[in-house]
């Protein structure tokens, strides 16, 4: 609301704020883990003593954008920082682009998501090649994406794009060592070019992901090699930090310190919701986003064992759940209690999997003390799998107010 007020205020209130910064403005856009990346290169820019300016998770719509500028620009109106990081909505990226004219773009991925909003991933596609062809300079893309890397060939052929600083834009890659990428279940859940003939050559990444142990990768930065900590478990955040880390490396150049960069991740806290653990009268409880099929994939591909209690609430913010017969549920086991207005049919499915459902509730305050007066589990914490229009709710009744990480 308050980002509205301002753009109805002043219209070009966005385009005045930003004109300010030295250093450019960074848009991070894709289907998934733009949070969390846009969240890891603000980390590793500030610990390099860059004074970076970012918008909080979920704003990142041109009103969500405008709120956070509110709680930080002076009386003059302007971002008084080196560098903006923003996380910026597919759908937005093209109109925002127009006005902010981002020097640096990183793209994390093309995969199925909201396709009652985006009806297919060709057109979610199209928006972020129009965003790569309004970027004046840097853009820095995932190697083990299909979509990608033929949005990064088209615009190569339009403007002459290379992977040679002399260029005015230039083209650099991030991925994963395709031994590790092999041994993943679903692999990193991108749109696949079925068609082989069309199916573009994968280009060498700047920074790979060699190695993931728990909630560590092993990354592969040209020549240097480093371990680096993540927010949470899970090949997806891996691949996260390696397009931070390629970002910061093309944004600051032969400034770069693998220490730093180091630094900023470990300073970084979980991105809310997505692999959070939270404490609830003095028992932890693990929160797991299913914001999408991918998305819902990759991090049950992260558990490390079947959950001893589970909470799985899905409301109207997810219209069709029925994606979710598609998902691999074999790392879940049964469910304590199922809430919110899509219980049944989430428990529907649930017992065509063959795993039994303890409780439908549909109320998720009455279901959410049930679940936390169970009993602690015996191994492993208790886990929650929740949509995210539920996800803020259940944090907000549980406490956790904030905005996780704020502007600076």
């Amino acid at each position: 609301m308050p980002g509205n007020v301002a753009l109805l205020i002043a219209p070009r209130f966005l385009e005045h704020a930003f004109s300010s910064v030295s250093d450019g403005i960074v848009f991070v856009s894709g289907s998934n883990g733009k949070s969390t990346t846009t969240n890891m290169l603000a980390r590793i820019l500030r610990a390099h003593g860059k004074v970076v300016f970012t918008n909080p998770s979920g704003g990142n719509l041109p009103q969500g954008i405008a709120s956070a500028l509110l709680a930080d620009v002076g009386l003059d109106g302007l971002v008084h920082a080196d560098v903006a990081v923003l996380e910026v909505d597919e759908a937005y990226s093209v109109g925002l682009s127009r006005r902010l004219s981002p020097t640096t773009t990183l793209l994390v991925n093309v995969q199925v998501d909201q396709l009652n909003r985006f009806y297919e991933p060709a057109r979610v596609a199209s928006m972020l090649a129009t965003l790569v062809d309004a970027t004046s300079g840097n853009v820095i893309l995932n190697a083990d994406d299909d979509s990608l890397r033929e949005i990064g060939e088209r615009s190569g052929r339009k403007s002459g794009m290379a992977s040679d600083p002399a260029h005015a834009k230039t083209l650099s890659w991030f991925g994963v060592a395709s031994k590790l990428l092999s041994s993943a279940p679903h692999g990193l859940s991108n749109v696949v070019q079925l068609d082989e003939n069309r199916r573009l050559p994968r280009p060498k990444p700047g920074t790979e992901v060699d190695a993931i142990s728990g909630a560590t990768a092993q990354l592969r930065v040209d020549k240097l090699k480093l371990t680096v900590p993540l927010p949470a478990r899970g090949l997806h955040y891996a691949v996260d930090a390696a397009g931070a880390i390629q970002a910061a490396r093309v944004i600051l150049g032969p400034s770069f310190d693998g220490n730093f960069a180091t630094a900023g991740l470990a300073s970084m806290e979980t991105v809310y919701g997505r692999g959070e653990v939270i404490t609830v009268r003095g028992e932890d409880i693990e929160i797991i986003m299913m914001k999408n099929p991918p998305s819902l994939q990759m991090n049950l591909d992260a558990l490390e064992s079947r959950p001893e209690q589970l909470l799985v609430a899905v409301d109207e913010g997810t219209p069709d759940p029925s994606w979710i017969y598609g998902i691999d549920l074999s790392n879940l086991g049964d469910v304590d209690i199922v809430t919110g207005t899509k219980a049944w049919q989430i428990a529907t499915r649930f017992a065509y999997e063959g795993r039994a459902v303890r409780h439908v509730e549909p109320d998720p305050d009455t279901a959410l003390e049930l679940f936390l007066a169970l009993p602690r589990p015996r191994v492993g914490k208790k886990v929650m799998l929740v949509n995210y229009e539920l996800m803020m709710s259940i944090r907000k009744r549980l406490g956790f107010l904030e905005l996780e990480g704020g502007n600076r």
